[in-house]
């Protein structure tokens, strides 16, 4: 992919996250809402960045980290508004220990972690 322009690759990051972050969804849960599109391209978005400019440093369990971070971040900043401003109760983790707000959770946050170890080889793919 890195023969694809910085815009088109961006692009098709944004792209490649709102389709997999709502797939996600539906597997784990069995519903998914049109905002998780939208978090998900701006998740891999951010990830794939952040993996650009760490290349060659910090190793894989600190970009980890870092992505699980971005994702719980970009997590209680949709929620804050589509659950707790909007009202449109997309998800709520109210009743998942260590919980935020019934925003994000600890649990998800490992669970984020994971799933940055397969992203690492996408990021690279995608040229970042």
């Amino acid at each position: 992919m890195r023969f694809l322009s910085r815009n088109r690759r961006a692009l098709f990051t944004f792209a490649l996250g709102a389709v997999c972050y709502p797939a996600i969804e539906l597997i784990w849960r069995g519903r998914t809402h049109w905002s998780m599109a939208l978090t998900g391209g701006a998740c891999l978005l951010a990830i794939g960045r952040m993996n650009g400019r760490l290349r060659g440093r910090g190793g894989w369990p600190g970009r980890c980290a870092l992505g699980s971070l971005i994702i719980t971040s970009f997590e209680l900043s949709v929620g804050l508004v589509v659950n707790r401003c909007l009202k449109w109760n997309v998800w709520d983790y109210s009743r998942v220990p260590g919980n935020l707000l019934g925003q994000i959770c600890p649990r998800f946050c490992l669970y984020w972690f994971l799933l940055n170890i397969p992203l690492l080889g996408v990021c690279r793919h995608l040229g970042y």
